[in-house]
Formats: structure tokens, sequence, C-alpha cells
């Protein structure tokens, strides 16, 4: 992996953890929205009241003794999903494909008795998958159909979308692709392959899989060169409406592509992560210094959309610096 001193970071345009903390979120992040973008639950009634797609709720779990009702809001129901409330980095997912009698089966083929499903839910409301350990909530959602642009790109699992926002402003974008080592999720840290996009196509520009350069997908081996996002402005102009929806100044909107309903909204964070600058080979800071340079914020997110697409297009900004291109392409080869 390529190191380099914090001050050449700097140079590159590169975003630390400090920068992002003390000089994006607190001073963009009002404390008091937290709650809207912490709390799943909220965010989708949010989103509605917006008018913005979500999955479709099909059931909550508040209290270890609901957990009993389980089998009766699941048996309706051949695939579904099981998310912490006030869950964060994809933990406490579970993500079911199939249910066939007194079994569920994940996306890997493995099985599950209910009796499980009622343990990780007591898990989940006993605060494991939450923020900061507190006893927590239970959503289940309908299962999201992959749209058949990523037949080729993902394993097991849904691709998605994470749009930095930043004053309303599109800035930066990642695709999120599942794998086997991932275990069909779209987090990188689990190892799924993050792929910058250029902001002005959609296009795919860069990929990295636990931060080391990929030409193409580890499982499908389908090469990255030819991917490009549908719906792109929609998309865009979907994540530049999440400023007006929560009033966070700085957000990273989650978004997928269902193969039915189009794009949809997953979630929202208040304190979205920087391996983005990873996987675009490119750093947030130029672009941050672009939108705050702004003085009247345009109240319409379909011009706010605009904007981004025709100013941060990889023919309207810098290319990486020649060093992080050398390694990038001698680590390709």
């Amino acid at each position: 992996m390529f190191l380099a001193s914090a001050k050449k970071l700097r140079s590159f345009g590169i975003i630390g953890m400090n920068q992002r903390n003390f000089g994006l979120i607190a001073r963009y992040n009002p404390r008091r929205l937290y709650p809207l973008v912490d709390d799943k639950l909220k965010t989708k009634l949010l989103a509605q009241q917006a008018g913005i797609t979500v999955p479709e709720l099909l059931g909550t779990v508040q209290y270890q003794h609901d957990v009993r009702l389980l089998k009766e809001i699941l048996d309706p129901h051949a695939q579904f999903v099981i998310k912490p409330v006030k869950g964060s980095g994809g933990k406490g997912i579970l993500v079911i494909t199939e249910h066939e009698h007194n079994l569920y089966f994940k996306p890997s083929g493995d099985a599950l008795q209910l009796r499980d499903i009622e343990r990780h839910v007591s898990n989940i409301l006993s605060g494991l998958h939450s923020l900061g350990g507190k006893p927590d909530m239970v959503m289940i959602e309908s299962l999201i159909q992959l749209d058949p642009v990523f037949a080729d790109y993902s394993y097991q699992g849904i691709p998605d979308l994470r749009i930095i926002v930043f004053r309303g402003y599109p800035i930066m974008a990642m695709l999120r692709l599942t794998t086997h080592a991932s275990d069909g999720k779209a987090n990188l840290h689990q190892g799924a392959v993050g792929v910058g996009i250029d902001m002005g196509s959609g296009s795919a520009l860069h990929a990295v899989q636990y931060g080391e350069p990929v030409l193409f997908h580890p499982d499908t081996r389908k090469t990255f060169s030819e991917l490009v996002i549908p719906h792109w402005d929609k998309l865009l102009q979907l994540a530049a409406a999440c400023y007006e929806m929560t009033g966070l100044g700085y957000l990273g909107a989650d978004i997928v592509l269902d193969r039915d309903h189009g794009p949809m909204i997953i979630e929202l964070n208040a304190r979205p992560g920087l391996s983005i600058q990873v996987a675009n080979a490119a750093g947030l800071a130029p672009r941050v210094t672009i939108i705050e340079s702004i003085q009247e914020i345009d109240p319409d997110p379909q011009s706010r959309a605009a904007f981004s697409k025709q100013q941060f297009a990889i023919d309207s900004v810098n290319e990486p610096p020649r060093e992080l291109r050398t390694r990038r392409d001698d680590r390709a080869m």
C-alpha cells in the first residue's frame, strides 16, 4: 500500500480524520440532527414524507418479549433483510434470500433455523451492533432485487452507491460491490470492492479491494472498464435532495438500484468514512473548497446536481498526482 507523509497527502487534496471530524462534521452537522440519520427507522419515515423511494418496511421488533412474534412476521415473506435500527458499518445486517419450510437461506446458501434468527434479533435488541452498545430496535425490510446491470459485478448480494453530499452538492461517489469475502455485503472493511465513479458520466474510474487496486471483480472476473451506472442524473438529484431532507451539511447518501423500483435510499450517514478517496484515487479537499466558495446555495436539488456533474467530471478535475498514478499502474500489472 502506498504510504505518504501527512504533508504530502494534504498536497494531494486528501482529507484526514481530524479535518473531517472538525472541519466538516462538527462545522456543518448540528448534533440535534444526528438522530434523523443514526436511527434508520426515522430516516425511512423522513424519506417517505419527502416522496423518496425506500425499501418496504415489513415489520419491527422493539422488545425482547416480542422476539416470539418473529415467525408470524417472517412467514409471509420468502425474502427479507433484518437490520439494527441504530447499527453502523453494516454490522448486524442479516439477508435472507430464500425461505422454505422451517429453513431460511443466506445468499451464501447457508441455512438458518428460526431459533438462529431469533438469537440474532435478540442480540441486536441487546445492543450488540448499535452505536455505543445501547439497546436497539430491529427493522425487517423487503429484499432489494439486483438490477441486471450489476449482474456481472456483484457476488451474492446487492451493491450500493455512496455519494458524499456537501452543502447540498454531490461531490464524490463510490460504488461498493459485494464479494465472496464480504459475505455478500457491500462493506469495504469486510472485503467488498470500492469503485470510484466519474461524477460527470457515472462510469467507473478506479477500483480497490482492501485498499489495493484491482482491475476486475475477484469472483466474477468481470473487468470494471465497461461499468457505467444507469440513471446517473436521477441518482445525483436524489443524493442532493437529502440535504433538504435532513439539514445536514456533510453526509453520505447510500443508494441502491432495485430491478423493479429503480433508485432507493437505504441509509444516510452523518459521519461518512474517507475510503471513498482511495477508491477514486483523488482527495475531497479541492471539491470541498469549491463548494465552500459558493456564497448562496442553490435551493433546487436538480440544479445543484447539474452543477456537480459539470464541475466534478473527470475532464474538469485534476488527474491523481503522478506518484499515485504510477503506484496504481504498477500494482495493476
